[in-house]
């Protein structure tokens, strides 16, 4: 039996598909601090929910690009005999807090939307469309220094999502002060806030659907398990595949282990390297533990009372 890894995990942060992108974050987080205190104070003078609403979005992200940098801080450190992966999931959970955050926002946003329609209040319009034109031209530059890493990396997919939520909220904003402009129908900011939150709702969702399967370390997405299996008992002396498990640590990192029955036990080696080369080049995987067996040890795992 042979019993061989091959660990290709990053000893760095900038081996992540996150720390890669750190840069992105830091400026994306800069744009959203500056403005997030004025659009408040606008929100407040204004008395528009829908700026408020979109204040609300710019606060969690804030804390989103922050649990992002503070991730990417923790998936830097190196591993211990206690923590073997490192920090790598920091990234994960970051991005399981922002999905949670924003969903808990919306809900709040709609519930502030219903109230609204019951009672509508004033609604200043004039400067309610300066703030929110404002704040559409940073969002648009967050998203464009976003842009870059979201499809890469977990962590920037969930900040590129927070901030086009909060792009469609200034154009939101905008399109309600402009109603209110020239119909006084102050109905239009509610309708428009809760709007914003609906929009937003299935794309938090999905990301925080990706979060959770790789907590529980569900087969990638974009791995195809079926056809792994096919390459791997095509490597000569491999006679048969099983316990084949693939899942991700973090983003851009995959992980694989599999028991291989053999003809000759001292083929490992071998078989390692060729398992080792098809996981890297067809798959992009890095992180390898395979596991070679004989006909004789199958036998005697069957026989095992668990």
């Amino acid at each position: 039996m042979g019993h061989n890894r091959d660990h290709g995990l990053p000893e760095r942060t900038f081996g992540t598909a996150s720390g890669r992108h750190k840069r992105r974050l830091t400026c994306a987080l800069g744009l959203t601090l500056c403005y997030m205190i004025a659009e408040v104070v606008g929100g407040i003078l204004t008395g528009s929910l829908a700026l408020l609403a979109d204040a609300a979005h710019m606060l969690t992200d804030a804390a989103g690009l922050g649990l992002a940098l503070l991730a990417i801080h923790f998936a830097g450190k190196a591993t211990t005999p206690q923590k073997t992966y490192g920090y790598f999931r920091a990234e994960i959970l970051s991005a399981l807090a922002n999905s949670t955050g924003l969903l808990l926002v919306t809900i709040y946003i709609l519930y502030e939307a219903y109230t609204r329609l019951i009672s509508p209040p004033e609604v200043a319009s004039g400067p309610m469309i300066v703030v929110a034109a404002i704040w559409l031209i940073v969002n648009l530059i967050s998203m464009k220094i976003l842009a870059g890493g979201s499809s890469e990396s977990l962590n920037v997919k969930g900040a590129y999502f927070e901030v086009l939520s909060d792009m469609l909220g200034s154009v939101g904003v905008i399109v309600a002060a402009l109603i209110i402009m020239f119909t006084g129908w102050t109905v239009a900011d509610p309708i428009i806030a809760a709007a914003i939150g609906l929009f937003i709702v299935p794309r938090t969702w999905r990301l925080l659907n990706e979060a959770l399967h790789i907590l529980l370390e569900g087969t990638p997405s974009d791995i195809d398990l079926k056809h792994i299996e096919d390459v791997l008992a095509n490597i000569q002396n491999v006679e048969g595949v099983h316990d084949l498990h693939v899942w991700t640590i973090t983003s851009g990192v995959n992980a694989l282990s599999v028991h291989l029955r053999v003809k000759d036990a001292s083929a490992g080696a071998m078989i390692l390297n060729a398992a080792r080369r098809e996981m890297r080049q067809g798959f992009n995987i890095e992180h390898i533990t395979v596991q070679t067996e004989t006909d004789d040890l199958c036998r005697e795992q069957v026989n095992l009372p668990f």
